[in-house]
């Protein structure tokens, strides 16, 4: 197993450490793409088709060239296979519009016809993970300027498609580090709870598991959808509910879910301690038996 294993969609093994865009890739131009970033546990990307499935509505909703499932399939094998079963990785699908020059031809010459770059990257998970799995993360609450209506009145506007444009994510990462938090929920002008920066937020209560609707302009989360998966089957009640901030502290605890860190249990909000509920093991377990579960397009 190398450092990184990089690996293009027509099956190459490439050099992971050699340049491989050009400067005129719109993604990197203009954030103009889509991604996905999946654990890689025991030799196998987990709850794959899941993000398969994410990975192409973000596509459409780009109006970006159908992506080939079969063919991000066998890169993602391959990838897994030359990156080794003995260490968890980072597994990220990158899928962009291609080169600006494809599409902006000088006068008098005909644009070639566009193609898109997509490849698969896998690298090690980052140290910060094994922290927020196993003590929680201190989370602030910070306004994202937006209203829960804007995903429905403004569709170009791309809430819920995991597209390349995480600038404004990033920043409020490193704003909440700034103020001594570690994490960030997002809230609407209505005070409603949005996402995290790059996290599904699901609160429990009692037996029950609550998550913000997608139409609030969220990210569909694969982990919390593979959580709710499981946990149906063991008796809890899984709901899709506005939640305003307020919920937040009326509750048994709060959960920030994603990809690569699993289940994060906020143990501060705000300057707020909170503490571990009885059952806060087992819903760690039930991400990860959700996430390891085969699943497919059709179930999402």
């Amino acid at each position: 197993m190398g450092e990184r294993v990089l690996v293009t969609l027509d099956g190459a093994l490439a050099d992971a450490n050699a340049p491989l865009l050009y400067a005129d890739d719109i993604g990197a131009l203009r954030g103009d793409g889509v991604f996905e970033t999946i654990l890689v546990r025991g030799g196998t990307a987990t709850a794959l088709e899941f993000h398969l499935a994410r990975l192409r509505r973000s596509a459409q909703a780009l109006e970006l060239p159908e992506p080939g499932l079969s063919k991000w399939r066998a890169a993602v094998e391959l990838a897994c296979k030359e990156w080794g079963s003995d260490e968890e990785g980072m597994l990220r699908l990158i899928y962009s519009r291609g080169r600006d020059s494809e599409y902006d031809a000088p006068a008098g010459l005909t644009p070639t016809e566009p193609k898109p770059t997509a490849y698969v990257l896998v690298s090690p998970v980052p140290a910060r993970v094994a922290t927020a799995r196993a003590e929680g993360v201190k989370v602030m609450s910070l306004a994202r300027g937006i209203s829960v209506d804007l995903a429905q009145a403004a569709p170009w506007q791309l809430l819920g498609a995991k597209t390349l444009s995480y600038a404004t994510n990033m920043a409020a990462l490193r704003f909440a580090r700034r103020m001594g938090a570690e994490d960030v929920i997002f809230h609407s002008t209505e005070h409603r709870v949005l996402e995290g920066p790059r996290s599904t937020v699901v609160i429990a209560r009692d037996k029950q598991l609550i998550t913000p609707p997608a139409k609030s302009g969220v990210l569909p989360g694969v982990t919390q959808r593979s959580l709710f998966a499981v946990a149906e089957k063991q008796g809890w009640e899984c709901k899709y509910q506005s939640l305003f901030t307020a919920d937040l502290f009326d509750c048994d605890s709060i959960w920030l879910l994603s990809s690569i860190t699993l289940a994060a249990r906020v143990n501060q909000l705000d300057g707020v301690r909170m503490s571990a509920p009885d059952n806060a093991q087992e819903i760690i377990d039930m991400v990860n038996l959700g996430i390891e579960r085969p699943g497919t397009i059709g179930d999402w």
